[in-house]
């Protein structure tokens, strides 16, 4: 069992310099190794793939059926990519044809770089079949850089997925390598020396350009390393020279990592994978006291912790618990937990075990110190941020609503619910002056106003009778009326001004109706709407 605290405050763009180091995998036969996974199972490189026809996937382009993608004994027969699909099929009449599935591939490449956050949490999607992966500062934790790829490699060949791995100082490096050459690890002074015999394809340039530099005989980027790079930016423009700088590493290129990375994070790998929901738990308990360690040392405290758990077979589950108040307690952490495993327990599939546990803090918020009285008396906000951190846990960080205001002079939109972020700013909150709520206001107000059927004795005046929900009110007595217009930012968007009235029906009955658009000069037939009723 080993352990790692790591804290980190990584931007979401990354940008390369000389000292970083990027991991490039490339997957050469993902769509097949997708679809062998789903046939025969994720160890059939291991244990022999069964004998079949070459597999193909297809695309509609340009009003034909073409190739978009082969496996291994489709390349054998000499097949390629972008042929007809009909002309393939002449050509090998066994030929498993599969139509492509884009979303799925999509998944599956999502899913391996999930599986490769036991790595390092700054993993990039490259196009439609690679990963990129800043290892700066992780190889050592693996036995170096030539350990880390052969590790890489060795696992995801037991998955069943095909895959060349190369590291070097520039993604743009990488990507060539792994695509079109044959070195694992390359050290930053061996970068041109290696990229040298490469084809112009390698830089990673739109295929019209690199099909131009063939027939002018830069076929190798050494070619272009020896050329005047004037010339080449007047005949190819600009973008073959930045492709160029990027692989050589002397030009920055930015890397999104497809997930947030964590403030702090602590992480077990395990000799004996887990199982049981206890044992679980009680290594949760114990990350979270590595976690709190880091955080008092910040000074912070945790609202949106995360629970990795990747299974024996590459399977990886997010667990998030969101806390009510900032927290550095191990014990309320672990809690949150315990409260969220329950409630996910159903779709918690262990497998043959998780092999790997990280906790991480993916939000804090500064958190100052504050001592109890005398009495012993806890803070009044605990009791209800615990009992909001279950209901997180159970039903999701909106299931708690606090009343707000909002700058609208329209009734239904000058108020409104939003969720509970902050349970001790709400414990200490001053009550809402009055003053802000207009007088004379129905204790309830409809979110949206209902029509009416309505008589009025004038145009403008306040109606005798109306008809709503089906029964027939006679108005006893009105007040009004209480003209209000929208913002005049939104007249446009169909919000005519409004007249209310007050009224009370023969019975007692109290009632907010109001009659939409002023008469002869907004509309020509207005129209009556009740919005809420008195106590």
């Amino acid at each position: 069992m080993t352990a790692a605290s790591i804290p980190s405050s990584s931007p979401s763009l990354l940008r390369q310099t000389g000292n970083q180091r990027i991991l490039s995998i490339h997957f050469p036969h993902l769509s097949a190794d997708r679809v062998a996974r789903i046939r025969w199972g994720a160890s059939w490189l291991t244990q022999g793939r069964p004998d079949h026809p070459p597999v193909v996937f297809a695309a509609k382009i340009d009003n034909a059926m073409r190739l978009v993608a082969l496996d291994t004994l489709a390349e054998r027969a000499g097949l390629k990519r972008g042929q007809g699909a009909a002309e393939a099929r002449a050509m090998c009449p066994s030929l498993d044809v599969i139509i492509e599935d884009p979303a799925a591939d999509r998944a599956f490449l999502e899913g391996l770089a999930d599986w490769c956050d036991r790595y390092t949490p700054l993993v990039a999607l490259d196009g439609k079949d690679g990963l990129f992966l800043d290892i700066t500062g992780c190889a050592h934790l693996h036995g170096g850089e030539k350990a880390l790829v052969d590790d890489v490699l060795s696992r995801l060949f037991l998955l069943g997925v095909e895959a060349r791995a190369v590291i070097s100082s520039s993604a743009g490096l990488s990507w060539a390598v792994a695509r079109y050459g044959g070195a694992a690890v390359i050290a930053p002074e061996n970068a041109e020396r290696v990229l040298a015999p490469l084809p112009v394809a390698a830089l990673r340039l739109p295929a019209e350009t690199a099909a131009l530099l063939e027939r002018v005989g830069l076929k190798q980027i050494g070619d272009l390393l020896q050329a005047p790079r004037a010339p080449l930016a007047r005949r190819f423009g600009p973008s073959l020279l930045l492709r160029l700088d990027q692989a050589r590493g002397h030009t920055d290129e930015s890397l999104s990592p497809r997930l947030p990375v964590p403030s702090f994070s602590a992480e077990r790998r395990l000799a004996e994978p887990l199982q049981e929901e206890e044992h679980i738990l009680e290594l949760a308990r114990h990350l979270s006291g590595d976690v709190r360690l880091s955080l008092e040392r910040h000074g912070e405290g945790g609202r949106l912790f995360e629970l990795l758990l990747i299974r024996v077979d590459g399977r990886v589950f997010r667990i998030q618990a969101h806390a009510a108040v900032p927290l550095n307690d191990a014990d309320r952490i672990a809690a949150l937990f315990r409260e969220r495993l329950q409630a996910v327990h159903d779709d918690l599939d262990a497998g043959y075990g998780f092999e790997i546990l990280r906790l991480s803090v993916l939000r804090s918020e500064r958190l100052d110190p504050a001592q109890e009285d005398f009495s012993g008396v806890p803070d009044e906000s605990q009791p209800l941020a615990a009992f909001a951190d279950k209901l997180y846990a159970r039903f999701g960080p909106d299931c708690l609503t606090v009343a707000t205001l909002a700058e609208s002079h329209l009734p239904e939109r000058a108020g409104g619910f939003a969720p509970l972020e902050d349970v001790a700013a709400v414990i200490g909150s001053r009550p809402v002056d009055e003053k802000v709520f207009p007088e004379n206001r129905p204790l309830r107000i409809f979110t949206h106003p209902e029509l009416v059927e309505a008589t009025a004795e004038v145009p403008d005046g306040a109606p005798r009778s109306f008809n709503w929900r089906k029964t027939q009110y006679r108005v006893a007595r009105a007040e009004g009326p209480e003209r209000i217009a929208a913002e005049w930012w939104i007249d446009g968007e169909g919000h005519p001004t409004r007249d209310y009235f007050r009224i009370e029906d023969q019975e007692g009955r109290r009632f907010w109706l109001f009659r939409e658009g002023l008469y002869g000069r907004e509309t020509s037939s207005p129209r009556w709407f009740m919005h809420g009723v008195f106590a």
